[in-house]
């Protein structure tokens, strides 16, 4: 098998080749047909996420290279472990998307379906390799999803942007279920697919947030219902003048001290900010606000097995306008990689093996 893997941290990924693995116990091997390419992926490269003021989340240890990067994946079913049931055999052949955020599979989280919350993560393209490569070994067969007649690139990318959006978005029901807007900071790739789902699984159209002006035609035909610069030296005002008093709800697909701040700002009382972006940096916050504005400020982290299994069926039924994709060969990894880090890709990539 082929892989590109993260082999120096600060280094590009290095092409290496391996016997193709074959599963044991209850692990599947499938073969990648597309993985999409995640913002995730550059700070895993480096090694750290940025948390501001010269502080660093350090991932070195926990990735362990050398590592295959890539977690949205869709592949065929080529084979099974010994100890898969028979009634699991028949997803041989078949082409499946894989729920990469898999947890140890015993704890608390994970025996009450929060294994992306696990402790001691076996995610596919983080603690395990992962989809930059020809094949990859899944530990489960309940990981594979069958994502219908949907596009093969579309379908991949409800493994990590799709579930992410998601995640983050019915986090938010309750603040606007009395009513009012909802604003999505971001229009990268997770953003467009929180603009693309806002109205199917919300029933609002989302006012969307971008700095890049070249990012809001493609909000406009994801759903958004208007679209701003939260620079502007008035976005605030008049944000808060034209939805009097403020949004019910901010979802931040950026992560960043500046879209945080400004997510903060225009909420209403009672409204909830939803931080789901890894951006990096650190944000100043008067205390008093908190309780004088009745905010909640929580923070999304994927989704669950169960929700990307409820998604996956929302998209097959037509109702999710689709993200835009772009594919490119597996080899040309490396490149999307830093367009990527440069922010010059508009919604997805999906990088393609050969065959």
């Amino acid at each position: 098998m082929l892989s590109h893997r993260i082999v120096t941290f600060g280094q590009p990924l290095e092409q290496q080749t391996d016997p193709t693995p074959e599963p044991k116990g209850r692990e599947v091997l499938v073969r990648v047909t597309g993985c999409g390419v995640c913002h995730s992926d550059v700070h895993l490269m480096d090694g750290y996420f940025d948390i501001g003021s010269g502080r660093k989340v350090d991932l070195t240890k926990s990735l362990a290279p050398p590592r295959t990067p890539g977690h949205e994946i869709v592949g065929e079913v080529i084979a099974m472990g010994p100890d898969v049931a028979a009634s699991e055999r028949a997803e041989i052949g078949k082409r499946r998307v894989v729920y990469p955020w898999i947890g140890c599979g015993t704890c608390g989280l994970c025996t009450s379906g929060d294994e992306h919350m696990c402790n001691q993560p076996r995610a596919l393209g983080v603690n395990r390799d992962g989809g930059y490569a020809t094949h990859v070994l899944v530990p489960d067969a309940r990981y594979l999803v069958d994502f219908g007649n949907l596009d093969e690139a579309q379908a991949c990318t409800y493994a990590c942007s799709g579930i992410t959006a998601y995640g983050a978005l019915v986090k938010t029901k309750a603040a606007l279920a009395g009513g009012g807007e909802l604003l999505i900071i971001g229009a990268g790739g997770v953003g467009l697919s929180g603009v693309r789902m806002a109205e199917a699984v919300l029933g609002v159209k989302p006012i969307v947030a971008d700095i890049d002006k070249s990012k809001w035609d493609a909000a406009i035909k994801a759903g958004a219902k208007q679209t701003i610069d939260p620079s502007s030296p008035d976005a605030v005002k008049a944000l808060l003048r034209d939805t009097k008093g403020g949004v019910a709800a901010a979802v931040d697909y950026v992560g960043a001290a500046a879209s945080f701040s400004f997510g903060f700002s225009t909420i209403r009382k009672g409204g909830i900010v939803v931080v789901v972006g890894l951006f990096g940096g650190a944000a100043q916050l008067p205390v008093p606000m908190l309780p004088l504005k009745a905010a909640t400020i929580m923070g999304s982290y994927v989704g669950s097995l169960a929700q990307m299994r409820d998604m996956m069926q929302l998209a097959k039924t037509g109702a999710l306008p689709s993200l835009p994709v772009e594919t490119r060969p597996l080899d040309d990894v490396g490149n999307v990689l830093a367009r990527l880090r440069d922010g010059k890709i508009v919604g997805r990539t999906v990088v393609t093996p050969r065959a």
